[in-house]
């Protein structure tokens, strides 16, 4: 990872809660989180899509890896979350 990310600050990780649509658990999600599964019924629930990094920076695959990027991107093609 690289040590440098402009748009990398662990210091600002907040967290928010989130509504199950399947059974309507609430489920805490952190702002560095793309998805969590939620407690109540164990299906995936996704943050809302939010411009990310992954859409315009180059450096992001490398920064982040590659197996957690493509594992993103997957979510982000399907419209289920944004990083």
């Amino acid at each position: 990872m690289l040590d440098k990310c402009p748009g990398r600050n662990l210091n600002k990780i907040s967290s928010e809660e989130i509504t199950c649509s399947a059974c309507g658990y609430a489920v805490e999600i952190f702002t560095d989180e793309v998805r969590v599964r939620c407690a109540g019924c164990s299906k995936y629930i996704f943050r809302e899509k939010l411009p990310s990094c992954l859409d315009w920076c180059k450096a992001a695959e490398k920064c982040i890896g590659e197996e957690k990027f493509k594992q993103l991107k997957v979510c982000l093609s399907a419209g289920k979350g944004g990083g």
